[in-house]
């Protein structure tokens, strides 16, 4: 099977089975159901979208072809009998491996071994051919609920301790968020680098944290030990949750890693927030002193905006750009840089900078300086000290039109987890997994669910070859009228058929002879009223109960309730 195989493949790259192998108890007796089977097992049942039960991975290796089945460890020869494993021993087995990866003392938190083999079998997942091809990761994380019932109100009683009560976004049309009880399940998902080509949207790293800790805190140590794996880091693409933290949650760890931020910023961390040596702090830079404030308060652009729109924010961007204070070094080790003012460096006119009031005047000029001018107007640079703007500053200025370029490549995390929870694949709703802790159900979502395709596109579909054009039928030399109305006689034949009404056969009646004719008005027999009185065949009405009800209620009303209200014509 190329499942099967791929699988394998992935299972001794990382190299878990033996170190976890190592871990489990040895008992007189060899354990029929090897770490390494298992954990092909489980790949398995994930891969045919089934949900994550241990009676299902015990199908999946059962319904291998027997050769597979013998050089697993599914069949073997017990006294001389095949033996097929059994329920049992696949429980044993998988509660083994989940005591040894487990914290002695659960609180929530994944413990370094199990995010050790997690990461490694995430990474084995990866392609060779692109495991260098990008180190931009868009973050994020998703809800993962428990099967457990939430404890009583006021007590912690219930059959996974670990869990506890978030918060999540629903689709209602309420603002507010949803309670659920589980756990918080972030994932660095891979994305193409800036104007770089296309990269496969991996999963390259992933965790599992109880819903009393923080995700961000709790997913930042897996992201800054990239490095030390063998995988330098690159873009961080987050969302204003991770970029509203305080700066040694998230930023700080991250930047001291290689990574550079692009992140959208939180709407209370936005604009004008403090002045150093004079120079306004807004957005993760500094800005001249007389910038005028509808550019230091400019936002985000909105997602309905036109293209008129987005030009006009795309012109106030680049111009809030001439105000922004130049950076001439890099950090120190003590992540110490320097910064000039704006016109010094030639980018708008200040009077208090001789040297920029030039004839040339195709940029902004300073019409009103300060009267008592600061650090950042006397002097030719200021030093700015790690903590001024530790938490909003990263790699592009915050909102251009290249920070937006770059940070709608963060959809690919939002894109992964759509996939996780597609009902059509792997739903990780509440119930796909009823196994208990997190221990077991890190095992299941942080380790690959299929292989990884070799391309971005299609796995079966080779690089650089398009699908074949649809066959287009010929268009009909005389294609067929439009259909019309039977009973609606076209206005441009009303003339023809009135020409031609004369010499057209009259139909006959049965019962009348050839050649008769309907008698006019006034050849017609005179009939007085008595006559017609007489000549009225009686109707009688009928004698059922539907028509009796029938006739109780009004004409053309569907409701007895409803009154008909004459209205003026």
């Amino acid at each position: 099977m190329i499942l099967l195989a791929a699988f394998e493949e992935i299972i001794d790259a990382s190299g878990v089975a033996p170190q976890i192998e190592a871990l489990l108890p040895i008992g007189v007796r060899h354990r029929q159901l090897r770490v390494r089977t298992l954990l092909a097992g489980m790949m398995l049942t994930q891969a045919d979208c089934r949900p994550a039960h241990l009676t299902r991975v015990r199908d999946a290796l059962t319904a291998l072809p027997e050769p597979d089945q013998v050089r697993l460890g599914v069949t073997e020869a017990w006294a001389g009998v095949p033996h097929l494993l059994t329920y049992r021993q696949t429980e044993r087995t998988f509660g083994l491996v989940a005591g040894a990866l487990g914290d002695d003392h659960p609180g929530g938190l994944p413990s370094g071994r199990l995010q050790r083999i997690c990461d490694a079998l995430l990474e084995a997942s990866i392609p060779a051919g692109f495991k260098n091809a990008s180190r931009s990761l868009a973050v994020d994380w998703t809800d993962l609920e428990s099967f457990s019932r939430p404890p009583p109100h006021g007590t912690s009683d219930c059959a996974d301790p670990e869990a506890s009560w978030g918060h999540r976004k629903n689709n209602l049309l309420r603002t507010q968020d949803e309670l659920f009880f589980g756990y918080y399940l972030s994932a660095g998902v891979m994305m193409p680098e800036e104007n770089g080509p296309a990269v496969p949207e991996l999963a390259r790293r992933a965790a599992l944290s109880s819903c009393r800790h923080d995700p961000v805190r709790a997913f930042a140590p897996v992201l800054t030990a990239l490095p030390g794996q063998g995988v330098p880091l690159g873009d961080i693409l987050d969302d204003s949750g991770y970029a509203h933290r305080d700066a040694g949650a998230w930023a700080i760890p991250l930047r001291a890693a290689g990574a550079q931020l692009v992140q959208d910023l939180h709407p209370q961390d936005r604009g004008p927030k403090g002045t150093h040596d004079g120079a306004i702090i807004a957005n993760g830079n500094l800005y001249c002193p007389q910038t005028p404030r509808p550019l230091t308060e400019l936002g985000p652009l909105a997602r309905t905006a036109t293209k008129d729109q987005a030009a006009d924010h795309d012109r106030k961007a680049a111009e809030l750009a001439r105000y922004k204070l130049g950076r001439l070094t890099a950090d120190d080790a003590d992540g110490y840089h320097r910064v000039q003012c704006p016109a010094a460096m030639g980018k708008i006119r200040c009077p208090l900078r001789p040297a920029s009031m030039t004839p040339d005047r195709d940029r902004p000029e300073i019409l009103q300086p300060p009267g008592h001018p600061q650090a950042c107007c006397t002097q030719q640079t200021i030093t700015v000290p790690p903590d001024v703007l530790a938490k909003t500053a990263q790699k592009h200025d915050y909102p251009s039109a290249a920070w937006h370029r770059s940070y709608a490549r963060r959809t690919g995390a939002e894109r992964g987890f759509a996939t996780a929870k597609d009902p059509a694949t792997n739903d990780i709703s509440r119930g796909w997994c009823r196994l208990m802790g997190l221990t077991p159900l890190m095992l299941f979502t942080a380790t690959p669910h299929r292989p990884q395709p070799a391309h971005p596109g299609s796995p079966e579909r080779p690089a650089g070859r398009k699908p074949a054009p649809r066959r287009q039928r010929p268009a009909a030399e005389n294609p067929p009228p439009a259909p019309q109305d039977a009973h609606r006689t076209r206005r441009r034949d009303r003339p023809a058929l009135e020409a031609t009404a004369g010499t057209l056969p009259r139909r006959q009646h049965p019962q009348h002879p050839a050649g008769y004719r309907t008698p006019t008005a006034a050849a017609r027999p005179e009939t007085t009223p008595d006559t017609q009185e007489a000549t009225r065949r009686p109707r009688t009405a009928p004698d059922t109960a539907a028509a009796r009800n029938h006739t109780r209620m009004p004409a053309r009303t569907s409701d007895p309730n409803v009154k008909m209200v004459p209205t003026e014509t």
